[in-house]
């Protein structure tokens, strides 16, 4: 099969894209700009790639390269929870992206979308409350990445319904893992409890992680499976922080686990103390006063049995290797920047 696979240099598409080669399959792998080697060298290495060179804001460009493409893996995305004044910017990039690729995809005849969206774009439920599934969106829209990833998605398959294209959505969770070359803010989060920001407590908050090799199988099943739909793709148990960082801890003792969760009077305070740890520690914010306003009261909670049963996904890696090999390249990538001892 001849895919393509937009944002090939991302975190996603790279597994995504080394994954499909294994397979057998011919990868195209689109990147906003072909002007910065270092930007691509990773891709280069796995072979028989062909790298082009497509921006979702020229939709002329993107539907060339989409000529002999039976199918499209659309991974490109902006993904930022702490971005302030980049709002607009978040989402019409995203709604951008969907637009143009769905229309491109028509022109060009290709036979599947494959489209990433995000396990963000279902409802967050009451603890003891039922798993959300694919039937279900989210409503509360305050945080500009949620609601540009849930609007992104409902496009698409405006857009699927009216051009008659064959689309399929991958709802991953919040995925670490090796083979990204800059950090997201899932891997943000991951180096900053490495530097010990949850070391005296942790929120009170879940996380529905996952792989991104699991995410990357995903969309390969996605691709060679006559399916249709909406998918779920997360661990089948989502960790709190507390157990991120505790299992963190098990890999690594010199990496700090929390002496307690903070109870949930506490969140009204919790941007402010993000904002301390990140000037004492140098870590990236991670929250902000309307994520930390979503997610009270709430938890991640969706399952992932369609996957299971109309893909025959399974999550393949666990927890603690995931965490592991994520640390692991945290550091390589350290040492890389740092260079070698004097």
């Amino acid at each position: 099969m001849n895919v393509l696979v937009t944002g090939a240099n991302g975190h996603l598409g790279f597994n995504l894209v080394k994954q499909l080669l294994a397979a057998g399959h011919r990868v195209r792998g689109s990147v906003r700009s072909l002007d910065d080697p270092a930007r691509t060298a990773h891709l280069e290495a796995l072979g028989a790639i062909e790298l082009v060179e497509a921006d979702l804001d020229r939709p002329h460009r993107l539907r060339l390269v989409m000529d002999g493409i039976d199918a499209v893996c659309h991974t490109a995305a902006v993904y930022a929870l702490y971005a302030p004044g980049r709002e607009r910017e978040i989402l019409a990039a995203s709604l951008g992206g969907a637009e143009a690729v769905m229309r491109a995809a028509h022109d060009a005849r290709v036979r599947k979308v494959v489209f990433t969206s995000s396990i963000v774009t279902l409802p967050l439920t009451r603890p003891g409350d039922a798993p959300a599934t694919e039937s279900e969106w989210a409503s509360d829209l305050r945080v500009p990445y949620l609601k540009a990833k849930t609007l992104a998605e409902q496009r698409a398959w405006e857009l699927a319904r009216e051009l008659g294209v064959q689309l399929v959505t991958i709802l991953p969770g919040a995925f670490g893992g090796p083979g990204f070359q800059r950090n997201t803010p899932t891997i943000d989060l991951i180096e900053a409890i490495m530097k010990g920001s949850l070391q005296l407590a942790a929120p009170p908050f879940n996380l529905p992680y996952v792989d991104v090799r699991d995410v990357a199988r995903a969309h390969a099943l996605a691709l060679e499976r006559e399916c249709s739909g909406r998918f779920i793709i997360a661990n089948d148990r989502f960790p709190s922080l507390a157990d991120i960082a505790a299992t963190m801890h098990a890999i690594d003792r010199g990496i700090p686990k929390p002496l307690m969760t903070l109870p949930g009077f506490t969140l009204p305070f919790l941007p402010a103390l993000d904002q301390l740890n990140s000037r004492l520690s140098r870590a990236p914010r991670t929250l902000t006063p309307d994520l930390v306003a979503t997610l009270r009261g709430r938890i991640f909670n969706a399952s992932n049995e369609r996957a299971k049963r109309e893909l025959g996904w399974r999550q393949e890696v666990s927890l603690k290797q995931s965490l592991a090999d994520t640390i692991a390249t945290l550091r390589q990538r350290a040492a890389i920047r740092n260079g070698p001892p004097a």
